[in-house]
């Protein structure tokens, strides 16, 4: 377990790489030194692009739907930000390079660290699913601190934003956390920014508004608690259902787009549903909600389940770089950690 001395209060948000910070992303401002109206620039940050290398995010039919913006200043601005920011090909070695970028957040059990391949990635989205209380809004609350630890602690050295759409966020409950890790819990709070969520729609523009406020202050992680529920209340039955996969897919796509253009690590939990088709012979016939859609936006996906007591296993469901693996953690007062024996 991870335990430090309480006098060795931690400095936190030490900017002590703030030389590679300036690489991540281009400012919007930029675009002004190459020729275009500063007025324009205004209406893209209206819209929540802040930084060029989340324009080049965009489609050219989504900006022309920017109020003020024709198709060829659309194109113009286009052209500009091509100029500022490499959007082409590289090479393995520099993708190589690219990935060095990526920050790991310890989750306060070193056994689902190991599992992770050192701790929640960021630039990725992590999803984990499972029932109620198989300990993922638990993780969600650790991770809240252990991401404001600095980087040769495990932690990302950044803010933490929160999105909770089942109202289960309990600021009360990161104290007993962060005098786990020897933080002061004052400060920790301070350095959380959260919003509840109350219709799908409200959620989308609460991620939108995200990017003014990372494009200034290091943010290192987003959590959104559940990223599915509001989905499965505002659109019912059959009927509603492609629409419901429709917008699911937009507001997943701005995730990915976030944690790709502020290096920021998003973990989002999911519900399970019950699956009748899932036969005798399969022993838990149920599975993530969200569908095909969730299941390809996540870049890691984790399944939860309840162990005995206060024990707690994660199965490595599905990840481009861990092989399918299950490690055991137990939920503390002190948050999320080693399963003692």
């Amino acid at each position: 377990m991870l335990a430090f001395k309480p006098e060795e209060q931690l400095q936190l948000i030490e900017r002590e790489e703030i030389e590679d910070e300036d690489d991540l992303f281009e400012a919007i401002d930029k675009l002004i030194s190459h020729g275009i109206n500063a007025g324009d620039v205004k209406k893209l940050q209206d819209a929540g692009i802040y930084t060029c290398n989340g324009l080049m995010m965009h489609t050219k039919k989504n900006l022309t739907g920017i109020k003020g913006l024709s198709e060829a200043k659309v194109d113009k601005i286009c052209e500009a930000a091509e100029k500022i920011v490499n959007f082409g090909y590289i090479t393995g070695s520099d993708a190589l390079l690219k990935r060095k970028q990526v920050v790991r957040i310890t989750t306060g059990s070193q056994a689902l660290d190991e599992l992770l391949g050192g701790g929640i990635e960021t630039s990725a989205i992590t999803e984990a699913f499972g029932e109620f209380r198989s300990g993922k809004t638990q993780l969600a609350h650790t991770l809240c601190v252990s991401t404001q630890l600095p980087t040769s602690m495990k932690g990302g050295n950044g803010k933490v934003a929160y999105i909770d759409t089942e109202g289960t966020f309990r600021p009360d409950r990161l104290v007993p956390i962060a005098e786990r890790f020897g933080m002061d819990a004052g400060a920790v709070l301070d350095n959380i920014i959260y919003a509840r969520a109350y219709t799908h729609e409200h959620q989308y523009s609460l991620l939108l508004g995200l990017a003014a406020k990372m494009a200034e202050e290091p943010f290192r992680l987003l959590i959104v608690d559940s990223v599915i529920a509001l989905f499965r209340v505002d659109f019912t039955g059959r009927g509603e259902l492609a629409e419901r996969q429709q917008k699911l897919a937009q507001m997943l796509s701005r995730l990915i787009k976030i944690a790709e253009e502020f290096n920021v690590a998003v973990y989002m939990t999911n519900q399970v549903i019950a699956d009748p088709g899932g036969g005798v012979f399969i022993s838990d016939p149920k599975k993530p909600a969200g569908g095909h859609v969730l299941a390809h936006a996540a870049t890691i996906r984790l399944m939860f389940r309840k162990g005995k007591g206060e024990q707690r296993v994660c199965k490595v469901f599905d990840a481009p770089n861990l092989p399918e693996a299950e490690a055991i953690f137990q939920i503390t007062p002190g948050g999320i950690a080693d399963a003692k024996d």
